[in-house]
């Protein structure tokens, strides 16, 4: 019997507000099969990982109807009844650091007594080691959703990892993407994320954020064009800039876990969701991204044979330095343990400063989430 028939999804309109936007570099990478055209993003890529974090890419080989797709999907997951989502989700299964499948609004206080405003659906890589029940609306469009899984890690996630690798001087330009492959046991995940519109009473009790500033713990998160305004970065200047929604663009930053890998060398990008512009507020904000961590038998040591991080002394990092060589299985399970852990009540002051509570940072002994206001 053939599933629904989803319609179309149709983007709201960009934001009219005049905001103080980021200047990202963008990639094409459409040259990345030309002649000079690696040694050309190289160039580009250098300044961005080493200072931001984030860059666009364009040319990626995913036309915007595919994306829209997925758009539409997640539309019609969090169309359903919480009560057909709460099939999917599994509260202890969030305490020990399992995250993929559903995660309702309201598991974690954003900051003042409110609430977190988003939902999550997580649909793991398709290894063979995620076997995992799904929804109708998911499980009737399973395929198209796994070739758009294999895309954005073949079409930009290797294609990244091969940057990268030329600008580490690394031995094989492979040598990253060994350690990423698709079909070895890993953490990368597909997400439809719901940001749920607030009343104005409520934004201003959590000093006008959906999420509070932080890293993302693994190597490459994919955010695809999103036209409700939201996104912030922190740039080297220590200033909140939003980031421009641009036709045909996927916005990139770079995580922990590529942190580790290169002993800080390339920045795990700080970022967070603020309420939207007075044009956007009422609307609620859909969200697709993509996911790619290393292997899980990837152990997070600087990489020894980059003869850029030999010269510069890059030879630790934030596990090392406790004396822990995490794999990314291990990294992952306490990193999301501590995410998803549900916290005491957050203070948040009406300048927008966040006071934890004991515990609510702690990951490992010695080592503590940092969060940024």
């Amino acid at each position: 019997m053939p599933g629904k028939i989803v319609d179309r999804y149709d983007h709201v309109p960009v934001t009219k507000e005049d905001l103080d936007w980021a200047e990202l570099v963008t990639l094409d990478l459409s040259l990345f099969e030309q002649p000079g055209g690696k040694e050309q993003l190289v160039k580009q890529l250098e300044h961005a990982v080493q200072h931001v974090g984030f860059f666009y890419v364009k040319g990626f080989n995913i036309a915007q109807e595919e994306v829209d797709r997925q758009f539409a999907l997640g539309r019609e997951f969090y169309a359903l009844p919480l009560e057909e989502k709460l099939k999917f989700h599994n509260s202890n299964d969030l305490v020990n650091g399992e995250y993929n499948g559903y995660r309702p609004a309201g598991h974690r206080i954003m900051g003042n007594g409110i609430k977190d405003n988003v939902q999550v659906y997580n649909i793991p890589k398709f290894d063979g080691f995620h076997q995992r029940q799904q929804p109708p609306v998911i499980s009737d469009h399973i395929e198209e959703i796994e070739a758009f899984s294999r895309k954005c890690h073949t079409e930009v996630v290797e294609k990244l990892l091969r940057l990268f690798a030329i600008l580490l001087e690394l031995p094989s330009e492979d040598q990253l993407v060994r350690d990423h492959q698709y079909d070895v046991k890993g953490e990368d995940h597909l997400r439809y994320m719901h940001y749920a519109a607030r009343s104005i009473e409520d934004n201003k009790k959590v000093g006008g954020l959906y999420s509070a500033g932080h890293t993302d713990l693994g190597s490459i998160t994919l955010l695809f064009r999103q036209p409700v305004a939201a996104l912030q970065i922190l740039n080297s200047d220590g200033e909140w800039k939003w980031v421009r929604p641009q036709d045909g663009t996927i916005t990139i930053n770079t995580c922990d876990a590529l942190t580790a890998l290169t002993g800080g060398y390339i920045k795990s990008s700080i970022h967070r969701v603020h309420t939207p512009p007075a044009d956007q507020a009422h609307v609620d904000r859909l969200g697709v991204l993509y996911f790619a961590r290393p292997n899980n038998h990837v152990v997070l040591d600087p990489i020894k044979d980059s003869p850029v991080l030999t010269r510069l002394g890059l030879t630790q990092n934030a596990f090392t330095e406790l004396g822990q060589h995490l794999t990314t299985e291990q990294w992952v399970k306490v990193r999301q343990s501590q995410q998803q852990r549900r916290n005491k009540d957050i203070k948040i002051s009406e300048e927008g400063k966040f006071t934890y509570g004991k515990g609510d940072l702690d990951i490992i002994p010695g080592l503590k989430a940092k969060m940024y206001d």
